[in-house]
């Protein structure tokens, strides 16, 4: 299954760089803004109908007993298990309200650096989690793509307008690096979850997005409930809009096979790589002016991208004792 690792992996570098593309569009075009929340929400229900899709299809040869029957057994009739789940979905949702503390107390580009300690994490869970192994060159090649990774967000990021003196440092470097804790397990004990079991990828992601629904819904109710009611869920859906909702329940498709054939720490590559073929795009499509220092970090990104590739040196096998010598 090789080559779906590498398609996988090269369609999650397209599909980030449209996205960042495709949600600054969606930004700085005139008229009514969709709801955030309400995007959130469509993409976690596009993310099921997908799933259920391609789980009707690949195993069920559009068998609809069938497919409703492992439906039955295997989300409803094994509670413990479809549980399980649960835990990073709501894990990533307090993770989201971490990095909202977390912009609103930090300089943006404080944040943006401290924020690629998620890479670090990352790593640091798969050793203790998954018992991965990781040579002194893949280390380096991590650090090198942390740095990269910062060099380059702290170029595209400008400073925040809020007032410093009504900003905590601590509270927001604090909300940061648990933040970042919190994203490195719960992508390690998702890993953990794909790839141990019986259960399809694609009924995971169907599990995976029920609960994120349910989440959603919660948080769309709570922020934007009052105006939804009296505008409607699609108020301010265009073509753009609608184009970065698809993106992003294909991002969410496409991360979970990464994540099953290769690994977290793989995926935190594509997704760096990815940043890189944003801005360079955003060069034609917005007139984004490149200066040094995004050459330099996107040297260090495509260095640490190299490194971590080399496969690892064999180990050399010494002779424990010499062979005894011939008489002559």
């Amino acid at each position: 299954m090789g080559w779906v690792k590498t398609l996988a992996l090269v369609l999650l570098v397209a599909q980030n760089a449209s996205l960042v593309l495709t949600m600054r569009k969606a930004r700085t075009d005139e008229g009514d803004k969709f709801f955030n929340t309400a995007a959130v929400f469509l993409c976690e229900i596009l993310k099921i109908l997908a799933s259920s899709l391609i789980l009707l299809i690949s195993n069920h040869k559009c068998n609809l007993t069938s497919f409703f029957n492992e439906i039955s057994s295997e989300i409803f009739g094994r509670p413990w298990d479809t549980l399980k789940v649960a835990v990073p979905s709501f894990i990533y949702t307090v993770q989201n309200n971490l990095l909202y503390l977390a912009v609103s107390n930090l300089p943006a580009a404080t944040f943006q650096v401290s924020y690629q300690l998620k890479i670090l994490t990352t790593a640091l869970f798969s050793v203790a989690l998954l018992n991965k192994q990781l040579s002194r060159t893949q280390w380096l090649s991590m650090l090198l793509l942390f740095l990269g990774v910062a060099i380059v967000q702290s170029h595209e990021t400008s400073e925040s307008s809020v007032d410093p003196a009504s900003q905590n440092r601590l509270v927001g470097f604090s909300a940061v690096i648990v933040s970042c804790l919190f994203s490195g397990f719960a992508g390690v004990y998702l890993e953990k979850i794909l790839k141990s079991g019986h259960v399809s990828i694609w009924l995971r992601n169907i599990q995976l997005s029920m609960f994120a629904s349910i989440l959603a819904a919660c948080g769309m109710a709570a922020k934007d409930g009052r105006e939804i009611a009296e505008k409607g869920i699609f108020f301010g859906f265009n073509g753009i809009a609608f184009a970065v909702v698809l993106n992003q329940a294909f991002g969410g498709l496409l991360i979970a096979v990464v994540i099953k054939y290769a690994d977290n720490i793989v995926k935190g590559f594509a997704t760096s790589i990815a940043i890189i073929v944003s801005t360079v795009m955003s060069v034609v499509f917005f007139g984004f002016q490149i200066q040094t220092s995004f050459v330099v970090g996107a040297a260090l990104v495509i260095s640490a991208v190299y490194l971590y590739s080399l496969p690892a040196p064999k180990a050399v096998i010494l002779p424990t004792s010499l062979p005894p010598s011939r008489k002559i």
